[in-house]
């Protein structure tokens, strides 16, 4: 009988790429390789590669003897600290499937996700910032008429019997009765960081995501003497595994949790801890530059590279990014459905400044597709279509969405083009390509040349409705930004832009709306 083509691949990636692992099986192994070595540190609290792996083990025998099964989804929304990761590799180990919300998720987000996914449990903290997350979930059992067996980490009695008890008593007594994953079994539900809707849940499995964490740690040069500084949510792809969490575990490396994502954080954090290695968003990234200008008593001498991916970075943040931190930058475009592109650590400033680098594995196979269908140039742009051993093929519950062609390529969306040296640029969604008076303009490529200019900061192109010509082209900048629009205009004409992508107005904004993920919020800004 002949195979379909994701058998095909399936049989490829499980005889050549995968280890044949699970997440509690990979850390197990590093546990026994380094037992004693320093494997995370939250605020006060440090722990070893074994003690870590104690609590690990005790928070899934607690889960197991509240009848969690293998296959379960279990809702995780926590901030960062270090119960996460103990939680998270718990439910690894007796064969539950982690779902990862952000802190900042809501309501509508956080039922939406809990009906699509059918959890049977719901973790997080007490309260956040503020926010009351055991209201949240009362409100949301109230509505959806039922029962989740809740789990509120904080200074109730419920958590503190439920994390003191039987604490020396547990070891392996459950492990011959725990039906064991399979290392291709679905380990995690990744969210979708769409701006709109519900997000879509996205099933990772043991292998792939190991596997990438390691490719990932090899293209950064992670070592055991790595410092990695988790200032990102836990629950994005990016710090839990590209390489992140995982990664810095994966080379026997120290985890450091930064619990609140902020410069004034982030920078002692680097100075007492000696970082070397820490991932930013763009927006991030950008407030990290203007409080180190006003505040540099704390040295970040440590740093050896600093990671910016999430959304698309401009040249001249890159640029200064570089020469204001002194360590190198690595830029990194990835899906939390796959692909993970990145610069490398011997690139030069052309490379590093103005590219996405290449796909981390010798197995992602890409193709740049225009709108017939067909095959671009190189050179030429057009969306990104992608397979390999760590790209899904459909997302959980929810065969009504296709996103992959017939020969099982990954449908990304994203406009992208392959230079001559084989590195990628990424220059935005299709979806935020202006269409006016059937001209196609690339956001990202007016964003570049306005960062020109010497007033400009931070800007945001859009397109916004029109009846005459289908879209204007509206340039967002903060409202204390002194430029007018024909002085916008003139400054682009003098460095060459076309007419027709010359802007038509300009947005002054008080301050970026940003979506959970970091993202400045393109349907806000429309608004």
């Amino acid at each position: 009988m002949k195979r379909t083509k994701r058998e095909q691949l399936e049989i490829f990636y499980d005889e050549q790429v995968w280890d044949h692992q699970t997440l509690d099986e990979f850390i197990q192994e590093k546990v026994r390789q380094y037992p004693e070595k320093i494997a995370l540190i939250d605020r006060e609290f440090e722990f070893t590669y074994q003690e870590m792996y104690d609590e690990i083990n005790h928070f899934a025998y607690k889960f197991y003897q509240d009848g969690i099964k293998p296959d379960d989804k279990v809702l995780i929304q926590l901030p960062n600290c270090f119960e996460f990761i103990f939680v998270l590799f718990a439910l690894f180990k007796i064969g539950a499937i982690p779902v990862l919300a952000l802190a900042t998720h809501r309501k509508v987000e956080i039922k939406g996700v809990l009906e699509a996914s059918g959890a049977v449990a719901y973790i997080a903290k007490d309260k956040y910032l503020g926010f009351s997350y055991s209201q949240l979930i009362n409100e949301i059992e109230g509505e959806l008429g039922c029962q989740i067996n809740q789990y509120i980490l904080g200074n109730s009695k419920q958590y503190k019997n439920f994390y003191s008890a039987n604490r020396n008593d547990y070891d392996y007594r459950y492990s011959e009765e725990l039906i064991k994953p399979s290392y291709n079994n679905t380990a995690l539900l990744l969210l979708s960081g769409g701006t709109t809707g519900i997000p879509k849940l996205i099933p990772r499995r043991h292998c792939d995501y190991i596997y990438v964490a390691k490719q990932c740690a090899q293209r950064c040069g992670l070592d055991e003497h790595s410092t990695y500084l988790v200032a990102l949510p836990i629950a994005h792809n990016f710090p839990l595994g590209c390489p992140g969490i995982i990664g810095t575990l994966a080379v026997g490396g120290t985890i450091v949790i930064c619990s609140v994502t902020s410069p004034d954080e982030i920078f002692p954090l680097i100075d007492e801890q000696d970082i070397t290695h820490l991932a930013l968003v763009p927006s991030l990234a950008k407030m990290c530059l203007d409080y180190q200008k006003d505040n540099d008593e704390d040295d970040i001498s440590s740093l050896k590279l600093i990671q910016v991916g999430g959304a698309l970075l401009d040249s001249f943040t890159a640029q200064k990014i570089e020469e204001q931190f002194e360590c190198k930058l690595q830029q990194v475009y990835g899906i939390a459905e796959g692909l993970i592109c990145m610069t490398d650590k011997q690139d030069g400033n052309e490379v590093t400044y103005h590219t996405q680098g290449t796909p981390i594995s010798e197995y992602d196979e890409i193709k740049i597709l225009d709108d017939s269908g067909k095959e671009v140039q190189q050179g030429e742009y057009g969306e990104l279509y992608v397979r390999g051993p760590y790209t899904i093929y459909n997302y959980e519950h929810a065969p009504h969405i296709k996103c992959v062609d017939d020969d099982m390529y990954f449908m990304t969306g994203d406009k992208v083009k392959q230079q001559p040296d084989g590195n990628f640029r990424v220059v935005g969604r299709i979806k935020e390509m202006i269409n006016k008076s059937g001209e196609k303009i690339l956001p990202n490529e007016l964003e570049d040349v306005i960062l020109g200019h010497p007033n400009v900061d931070e800007v945001k192109v859009i397109g916004v409705p029109d009846e005459v010509v289908g879209e204007k082209i509206c340039v967002c900048i903060k409202e204390n930004t002194n430029i007018n629009l024909n002085e916008l205009r003139n400054y682009l004409q003098q460095q060459g832009i076309a007419n027709f992508k010359l802007p038509d107005l300009i947005k002054k904004v008080p301050v970026w709306p940003l979506t959970t993920f970091g993202k400045i919020d393109v349907n806000r800004l429309k608004e």
